[in-house]
């Protein structure tokens, strides 16, 4: 069996204790004719094969060929790189599995290192069927989305930072940055929700003693409380940016509102004495500018007194100390 299976870039024929085997393959055309050995190798692979060139980035089904035993086949999108440059970048693992078969096209050779230690090979061998091993193989996936949300909580925490101590104009493009990136990870997390739901529907007599499924169960929740988590942090971070951003426009504009009142005098003064007329008071008169300009600060000294003591003005027009963070 192993000589037949050819034309692969990277091909190996692994078989466990457990009785079943894993075909590892990396293809470098998807409609080579590896694909049709496969397919004479396994029939059952035939709606499996006919389905890949039209994949997108995720795909998942559950067949009953017999009636009875099921087959899970699909595509798995992920990222090996922690930090998301290109939103539209994304591995893709293309799998079928049933009870003693388990293939894969285009694994990462990173992945397919991690999967040889002694760890994972350990795992392996522990498992009972190749539903178990797709299981141990999807937990390890699962392992670059903990990798990129370090990475992301990091770059969360230095905004946090950043707002608490001094919120800048923009500050809310870096969160909005944060969100995309978490919805990143989280439309590429949906497709493995997907498979859990589909292994379950597949297999639900069999998941209750397994400890790779349970394994996996407890990563997934894991990092579904994370996403959620996430979410509600930056909901809260775009909430207070939103609050600090309403009382700076609301003190701006009661600021401008106090001077604009303070100065009326000196503005109805200004536009009195700037008329083109020969007959207006204290014209020419050696004290008429002093006196003007003095009732001109004693209205405006009058209307700021008149609103502070209204309790108007508050500390709107107090200078700030070094030490505000708003």
């Amino acid at each position: 069996m192993k000589n037949e299976i050819t034309n692969a870039s990277v091909n190996n024929v692994l078989s466990f204790a457990g009785h079943w085997q894993w075909y590892d393959i990396c293809l470098k055309d998807i409609n080579c004719e590896m694909l049709q050995q496969l397919q004479e190798q396994f029939p059952i692979m035939e709606d499996w094969i006919s389905v890949i060139p039209k994949i997108g980035e995720n795909y998942m089904s559950v067949r009953f060929p017999n009636g009875v035993d099921a087959v899970i086949f699909g595509t798995l999108p992920y990222s090996i790189k922690d930090e998301v440059t290109d939103s539209g970048y994304m591995d893709r693992l293309h799998f079928f599995v049933q009870s003693d078969i388990l293939v894969t096209i285009n694994l990462d050779q990173n992945t397919r290192e991690i999967m040889a230690t002694e760890e994972r090979t350990a795992m392996l061998h522990q498992c009972q069927n190749a539903v178990e091993g797709m299981f141990v193989l999807t937990r390890t996936l699962l392992h670059y989305f903990h990798l990129g949300l370090d990475l992301f909580e990091v770059n969360l925490r230095e905004i946090e930072r950043a707002m608490e101590m001094n919120n800048e104009r923009n500050l809310m493009d870096k969160i909005l940055s944060s969100r995309f990136v978490l919805l990143y990870w989280s439309n590429m997390f949906t497709p493995f929700e997907e498979f859990l739901a589909a292994s379950k529907e597949g297999y639900l007599d069999k998941l209750e003693k397994s400890r790779s499924f349970m394994q996996l169960v407890h990563r997934m929740e894991r990092m579904d409380r994370a996403f959620r988590h996430y979410e509600n942090e930056i909901d809260t971070l775009i909430a207070i940016d939103d609050a600090v951003s309403a009382f700076r426009g609301n003190e701006i504009m009661k600021t401008l509102t106090i001077l604009t009142a303070i100065f009326t005098p000196a503005t109805v003064v200004g536009a009195i004495w700037g008329m083109n007329f020969d007959n207006l008071p204290a014209i020419k008169t050696p004290w008429g500018f002093i006196g003007v300009m003095l009732g001109t600060f004693l209205f405006s000294g009058g209307m700021y007194w008149w609103m502070h003591r209204k309790g108007w003005t508050g500390d709107l027009l107090s200078v700030k100390t070094k030490n505000s963070k708003i």
